[in-house]
């Protein structure tokens, strides 16, 4: 089983009611996932924050940074 996690969550991510962590069968589906919700972060939330993505033994978390 393959996780995505999200860390830091800031209230753009509260308000759109996407899981704080999601399982998944595969690797490839994670991977998929991650970089999907990475990609929405990026271009729909208010850009007050940065969003990083890591990856350890095939689980994915989004970081949530404030920016400076």
């Amino acid at each position: 089983m393959y996780k995505v996690n999200i860390e830091n969550s800031c209230s753009c991510f509260l308000k759109s009611g996407i899981p704080v962590t999601q399982d998944f069968e595969t690797k490839e589906a994670a991977q998929k996932e991650a970089e999907s919700l990475l990609r929405i972060m990026k271009t729909n939330f208010c850009q007050k924050h940065n969003f990083t993505l890591s990856e350890t033994l095939g689980d994915y978390t989004i970081y949530i940074v404030p920016r400076k």
